[in-house]
């Protein structure tokens, strides 16, 4: 396998095979922490190329109502970081796993600390949503030294001159969100000129979240220049619908990711 977890990402797009890499996301201890264990692992198995892996917070800016429903769950179930980094140890077995964090949680364990618990479990990149680019150099600088990609977020109100400078810096890939709001489920969006304008300043994979839910919503985004796709809410409300039915979580939310791995492969 990879020694980085650049190179660890970067071959989970490679892996894709001619279609955009699929990504789907994991909420970590939801509905419990090992279930959300058997979903991360039930993902690799039903298609997906990568798996971002969320911490749950009191306080998540960037997520829809059915992403805050969950990680307010996993805090009641008493889910720790270090909970979710035994999680995505052993997601990380089987595909690249990209952790997604709010700064609070970063800032309160130290980023030299996690970046070497996540080098030791090869969690190959972070997401932080809410660090801004003027305030990312040391984080940067640390994730760097640990071969971890520090994936940054664009969006379509991003300005050029930002974007490029954003572009620049990008690590593993760009994460590129399809609308202005939090996470969820909707009709859908024209994203071909916001792709077109992130990839023209990176030299990483642009990846398209936020919004993208069916078979058909994935391979538009394909369509129109994504090299990822992200899909969270769907996923995470599977498993809460299997969950509350008393069925298995892991097997529902693995046959939308089979579906939709389906929808990029046509």
């Amino acid at each position: 396998m990879s020694d980085t977890g650049l190179e660890r990402i970067a071959a989970g797009f490679q892996g894709a095979a001619g279609r955009a890499a699929l990504m789907p996301y994991l909420m970590g201890g939801f509905p419990t922490v090992e279930a959300s264990r058997q979903i991360g692992v039930a993902y690799a198995d039903a298609g997906a190329d990568l798996v971002e892996l969320g911490v749950p917070f009191s306080d998540p800016l960037a997520d829809g109502p059915v992403i805050h429903a969950a990680g307010t769950r996993a805090l009641r179930e008493g889910t720790t970081l270090h909970h979710v980094l035994e999680v995505g140890m052993a997601v990380a077995q089987r595909v690249p796993v990209v952790l997604m964090c709010y700064s609070n949680l970063v800032f309160a364990r130290g980023i030299e600390r996690l970046a070497h618990e996540m080098a030791a479990r090869r969690i190959s990149g972070l997401i932080i949503p809410d660090l801004p680019l003027e305030e990312a150099a040391v984080v940067m600088g640390v994730c760097d030294a640990m071969g971890i990609a520090l994936v940054p977020l664009v969006a379509p109100t991003t300005p050029p001159e930002r974007l490029a400078r954003i572009g620049a810096r990008a690590r593993g890939f760009l994460y590129t969100v399809s609308v202005t709001g939090t996470t969820g489920e909707r009709a859908g969006s024209n994203s071909a000129e916001l792709l077109a304008r992130a990839k023209a300043c990176t030299d990483v994979p642009v990846a398209l979240g936020f919004g993208i839910s069916t078979p058909e919503q994935a391979a538009a985004a394909a369509d129109a220049g994504a090299d990822g796709v992200i899909v969270g809410s769907r996923l995470v409300r599977a498993a809460a619908e299997a969950d509350e039915a008393g069925e298995d979580p892991a097997a529902a939310a693995g046959e939308v990711v089979a579906a939709l791995a389906g929808g990029l492969s046509r």
